[in-house]
């Protein structure tokens, strides 16, 4: 995880190796392991214990060329309950979650012009930004389920995604 701070404004980054343990259908979990899957860390992502913010901007790079798919980032102020294991169904938002949700991101399609693929989610983008959060009490951290939108089959396994979220801080 890398973290960079410009005055009030945060961006903390992300990578697993996904499993990509079979082609993805719609809707399932992208994570680094299909039995003990771990969901996307935002540490520090806030200031101050129990503080928060607004994400203002949120970024997916994925290793593989050529990758075409949406992708949707359910985001939660403590571990999410949810599935979080590589290709299988998402659960997210499960109820039991729901004190902790804070919301999703939605990004436009991946793309690329010739080397990693990448998607940008901004305010002048759809995708629900600005994202409005609030840490839990004594915290400073977000959690993640990165879940496809699209089906497809040409992932690769190991492959680095790289989930990167800025916000503006209180």
């Amino acid at each position: 995880m890398a973290t960079e701070i410009i005055g009030l404004v945060k961006t903390v980054s992300v990578t697993k190796a996904v499993a990509a343990a079979g082609n993805y259908t719609a809707e399932d979990v992208i994570s680094e392991s299909a039995s003990v899957g771990t969901s996307w860390v935002f540490t520090n992502i806030a200031r101050n214990m129990g503080a928060g913010g607004y994400i203002t901007r949120a970024q997916v790079i994925c290793e593989t060329t050529a990758q075409i798919q949406r992708l949707t980032l359910y985001v939660f102020k403590a571990v999410p309950t949810s599935a979080l294991n590589d290709n299988v169904a998402n659960t997210a938002v499960l109820h039991a979650d729901t004190g902790n949700y804070i919301g999703r991101i939605d990004f436009p399609a991946l793309e690329d012009l010739g080397g990693d693929s990448e998607t940008v989610a901004t305010p002048s983008t759809y995708g629900n930004l600005p994202l409005a959060f609030i840490c839990a009490a004594a915290s400073r951290t977000l959690w993640g389920v990165l879940v496809t939108r699209d089906s497809f089959t040409n992932e690769t396994a190991t492959d680095d995604y790289i989930v990167r979220l800025t916000a503006e801080q209180y």
